[in-house]
């Protein structure tokens, strides 16, 4: 079969350190190659190589050939892909006239909304005519992918590079990426799958690399591959000598045990209300997407909102921090009305409530150094001195893992896992009531991972005035965290209570597939 792209002996180096080391691999049509490893192993240095991006000074030696044709990329954070400024048809729509030149005048305009059409349709996009209307920031993270796939399909992409394509989806969301890049396939299109998640990659993928350091360690078919006694080099550095083991075939994943935090309801001021959210109704334009019955947040709690991608779960974050003016409803902050608009929050106000982004890179200015911008929300928020803000910085990042040394660099030279713990850091330094954390650990590999969790669960236990509202997809997350939970779907409250009896005794159907779908293997 006729590769659509290669690359042989490929080597990328960075100030005299080798990023990727002698990688070679042939990707034909209609076939899904998956790179596997861990943060750092260079699987994404060899994806991006396919698009002809390498980082700032490298030395690459080696060669990259795509005799198929263009290639098209959907990044982890489809959002950085898209323009902000201009409704999804005009970003679509632009593109598709490119490929209806050839046409006579007055057929190319139908044409190129066909073209258009059919593109979201291959990316399994709902209600296109909808989503063309809205901005890319009033969409989920979930339907920003499916418009960058369908951008690339429009250019008649051969072959598309998919980062970590499952990043932040919950169960459900994740079996149909694995349908959609699956149809993709179909159509005879390439695909390169950047990976960490095996379940989806033993899905999807019919040949799979695995890196490490920057070398391809294992490579073959991935039924080959994944029966024991084969064995992954993958993300989580080896307890012993020797590599880990795949995980079993068949069998469910286990939920974790619901631990939560610790009762706290003999500290002082504990269980008392800091938040309220009551009958909160979000719109996009003049389409709702949000409908809340009340909800409230208790001192040292942990509320973990939970759903599927477009659930509404970013949107309720985003108007609790004051970044989605859109809504009607009551917010209330220790029984005082909280301003919909951070514009019009007092500085109190936006110190008391905090927002840890999904995105941590595209959070910091990648010109400044870490520390500085860590420290500046001691200073705007606190009036603190640049001298105390500085060494409370410090004081801060320590103790959640990191170095002086790392956090006097910029955003660039750290991994995400280290900048996520960064952008925890500059959120505690305003000392807030409640810290909103929107999906922080879904792309991160599993020892970063749990360390966030880790983090955050001595946070709720060490900072008596700290309450948590978590952002997340992922049950297992929800499981080790949470106090309450409440569940997401269709932009509606379908569940709320107690962690442990709504992971152990659901009451909603949604609830019922949502766990059941978590407790299988994708």
């Amino acid at each position: 079969m006729n590769a659509v792209a290669e690359i042989r002996d490929l080597r990328v180096e960075v100030d005299g350190r080798a990023l990727v080391d002698g990688v070679s691999l042939r990707v034909t049509a209609g076939k899904v190659t998956a790179l596997v490893g861990a943060s750092g192993s260079g699987k994404t240095t060899t994806g991006l190589a396919l698009l002809g991006e390498y980082p700032a000074g490298a030395r690459v030696t080696g060669e990259v050939r795509l005799p198929g044709g263009p290639a098209g990329y959907v990044p982890q954070h489809p959002g950085t892909a898209l323009n902000p400024a201009r409704r999804v048809g005009a970003l679509l729509r632009d593109i598709a006239r490119t490929r209806v030149r050839a046409l006579p005048r007055r057929e190319r305009r139908a044409a190129a909304h066909q073209r258009v059409l059919r593109a979201l349709s291959l990316a399994q996009l709902p209600d296109p005519e909808a989503v063309l209307r809205r901005y890319p920031h009033q969409l989920s993270g979930g339907q920003q992918q499916r418009v960058v796939l369908a951008q690339a399909l429009l250019l008649g992409a051969r072959l598309v590079v998919a980062d970590e394509p499952t990043t932040g989806q919950d169960a459900l969301t994740k079996q149909r990426i694995v349908d959609r890049f699956a149809a993709v396939a179909r159509q005879g299109i390439a695909v390169v799958l950047l990976s960490h998640d095996l379940d989806v990659v033993r899905a999807l993928a019919d040949e799979v690399l695995v890196l490490r350091d920057g070398r391809v360690v294992e490579s073959g078919p991935v039924d080959r591959l994944w029966p024991a006694p084969r064995r992954l080099r993958t993300a989580e550095p080896p307890a012993t000598d020797g590599p880990a083991e795949l995980p079993a075939a068949d069998g469910p994943a286990e939920l974790p045990a619901v631990h939560g935090p610790a009762d706290r309801t003999g500290l002082p001021g504990a269980g008392r209300e800091v938040l309220r959210v009551g009958g909160l109704t979000a719109r996009h334009g003049r389409t709702t997407v949000l409908r809340t019955s009340a909800l409230t947040l208790r001192a040292g709690e942990c509320l973990a909102v939970v759903g599927r991608s477009g659930s509404g779960k970013t949107t309720l974050a985003r108007c609790l921090a004051g970044l989605h003016r859109g809504h009607d409803g009551e917010l209330l902050l220790d029984g005082a009305p909280l301003p919909r608009s951070l514009r019009d929050r007092t500085r109190a106000q936006l110190a008391a409530v905090q927002y840890v982004f999904q995105d941590a890179r595209a959070a910091f200015d990648e010109h400044r150094p870490v520390l500085a911008q860590v420290a500046r929300t001691a200073v705007r928020l606190r009036g603190a001195t640049e001298a105390d803000a500085l060494a409370e910085a410090v004081s801060t990042v320590t103790g959640l893992g990191l170095t002086e040394r790392q956090v006097r660099r910029r955003p660039a030279q750290l991994s995400g896992g280290e900048l996520q713990r960064a952008a925890l850091a500059r959120a505690l330094l305003a000392r807030p009531r409640v810290l909103i954390c929107d999906e922080i650990t879904s792309g991160l590999d599993a020892v970063p991972r749990r360390g966030i969790l880790d983090t955050l669960a001595g946070l709720l236990r060490d900072r008596r005035g700290l309450s948590l509202v978590l952002i997340t997809h992922d049950l297992g997350t929800a499981a080790a965290l949470a106090t309450r939970i409440a569940v997401l779907d269709g932009g509606e409250v379908v569940e709320e209570g107690p962690a442990r009896r709504v992971l152990t005794l659901p009451e909603h159907p949604f609830t019922v597939s949502l766990l059941e779908t978590s407790t299988r293997v994708t």
